[in-house]
């Protein structure tokens, strides 16, 4: 039973972008119709010390849903795999990263109701609105994750997981031109938490809180094909 929670622990939170674990999770586009989501997760000392048969269960369940949004694993060591998912236009990034990014669903987890383990409960919400402005395709990213959920983790003995102690989540966004950051507006925008963005070149890193609703909107662009112009 203490393997199968453990498991149960294990699968819960790494599916919760990967909680319990360091976690970077980045959208690279290559050109104006390509790209791909990449995540490279990182076992903390705390996880490695877990059975070789729960760290086994958890990479074969990851694996699972890695290949359900055409996306491949990689083992790069002992303790890191890194997720590689492409996406062939603006609407496929939305489908297959709200598809993996959202939380799992509990029926699907056999015991949990047995093992009495809180699960998470969480959204994930990205939307890219792209128009043509004849030399170049506008982008318009908009990312919400709430992560008010994953501020604890609790089992049925009140053991508390601190996400302070074991949460190191980042987003990052790579693109040809780099991009703006915006600062979000709207309903939701006074209820969500603004993540502070680091840029690095054209590349944008923000790390994320567990504990709030994080929002992200960005505008960036890309070159038209000259051939496009032509038609």
């Amino acid at each position: 039973m203490k393997g199968i929670r453990q498991i149960l622990i294990v699968l819960v939170a790494a599916f919760c972008l990967t909680g319990c674990v360091q976690s970077s999770i980045g959208v690279q586009f290559q050109d104006q119709t390509h790209g791909q989501i990449v995540q490279t997760v990182r076992l903390t000392e705390k996880l490695s010390s877990l059975s070789p048969s729960a760290i086994d269960e958890w990479i074969r369940s990851l694996n699972r849903q890695v290949k359900g949004v055409d996306g491949q694993t990689k083992r790069i060591s002992n303790q890191s795999l890194q997720i590689t998912i492409p996406f062939n236009n603006g609407a496929d990034l939305e489908k297959k990263f709200n598809q993996f990014f959202n939380p799992i669903n509990p029926e699907q987890l056999k015991g949990a109701e047995t093992l009495d383990i809180e699960l998470p409960q969480f959204s994930s919400r990205l939307n890219l609105t792209q128009n043509n402005w004849i030399f170049a395709i506008r982008n318009h990213l908009d990312l919400e994750l709430d992560l008010r959920s994953l501020s604890v983790l609790s089992t049925p003995e009140n053991v508390l997981i601190d996400s302070g102690d074991l949460l190191d989540l980042e987003f990052a966004l790579l693109t040809p031109w780099g991009a703006h950051i915006l600062q979000p507006d709207g309903a939701g925008a006074e209820a969500s938490l603004v993540v502070t963005a680091k840029q690095n070149g054209k590349r944008l890193t923000w790390a994320l809180q567990p504990g709030d609703v994080n929002r992200i909107e960005t505008i960036f662009g890309f070159p038209v094909p000259s051939a496009w112009v032509l038609r």
